[in-house]
């Protein structure tokens, strides 16, 4: 299991300078990946910073850890400007980039606020459609698409993306809702959250879970199932143990959420420094 971050680019966080830093002092002590939310607003509305600034900065400020933003609502991203972003991203941080998308919600207001389809499953055609786009304009070939949604006529992007066969391609999901599950088969990873965004899946849904999604994969390339869990608790031999528990159900990341808090900004910083046994 590979253990990771989750900064929220709010409140303390979004000076993206100050991302970068701790995303260098967290590769320092042992953490393997660093990641972004991807938000234009949050409840008590924060200051915000934009993902993709955060993960260039983050990109140059370190050489090993993974990074991306978890997750990227699609509907809401040109596909082929977001083609661009990450090509651009991929190659500076030398391969180590991953990306998270989803539906989006409107969860926070964002959609009714800012503009787009309530509706979701007009977003999950945007989404089906856009990786599509997406995934074609990476290899650098000419590309041509005529869908509901979007159309390209022998589109190009270069240079190509540089991780093969793509850049790792992540899809959330509200579990038990199948169709995001189906969808993430056909990639390479699942960031599962439940229903209410309040609480984590149990590892016996999972496990059931990540069962699922297996009847629908073909092949045995590495596929990740991401476990969120709220950050600085107490690393407790119980604690450990449950980190165990998620391992043995096919959890193959767990990332620790940073709390925007800025009451609690000197504490992630010191959970961070103490990496990720402690």
């Amino acid at each position: 299991m590979r253990f990771g971050l989750n900064f929220p680019l709010a409140g303390p966080f979004s000076d993206v300078a100050i991302v970068a830093q701790l995303a260098k002092e967290a590769e320092d002590a042992g953490w393997d990946g660093c990641f972004v939310w991807d938000h234009l607003l949050l409840a008590g509305a924060p200051p915000l910073a934009d993902p993709w600034i955060a993960l260039a900065l983050i990109a140059q400020a370190t050489s090993r850890i993974r990074l991306g933003a978890l997750v990227t609502p699609l509907f809401r991203r040109n596909p082929a400007k977001l083609a661009y972003e990450t090509v651009t991203l991929d190659h500076l941080s030398k391969g180590r980039l991953v990306l998270g998308v989803g539906l989006g919600s409107d969860a926070f207001g964002e959609i009714s606020t800012f503009g787009g389809p309530l509706d979701d499953k007009l977003r999950a055609e945007m989404l089906d459609e856009g990786l599509i786009v997406l995934s074609a304009l990476w290899s650098g070939q000419p590309f041509s698409f005529d869908g509901r949604h979007y159309r390209l006529n022998n589109a190009q992007v270069v240079p190509p993306c540089l991780q093969r066969p793509r850049i790792p391609i992540w899809i959330a999901g509200s579990w038990p809702r199948k169709p995001a599950m189906r969808r993430a088969a056909r990639y390479d990873g699942v960031v599962p959250v439940r229903g209410d965004l309040a609480t984590s899946l149990t590892p016996s849904q999972v496990a059931e879970m990540v069962a699922y999604i297996n009847g629908f994969r073909s092949g045995d390339a590495p596929f990740e199932v991401i476990h969120f869990e709220s950050a600085m608790g107490s690393r407790s031999a119980q604690d450990r143990q449950l980190v165990v528990s998620y391992a043995q159900v096919g959890v193959t990341w767990w990332i620790e959420t940073m709390p925007f808090d800025p009451q609690q900004f000197d504490q992630a910083c010191h959970w961070i420094h103490a990496g990720p046994s402690g």
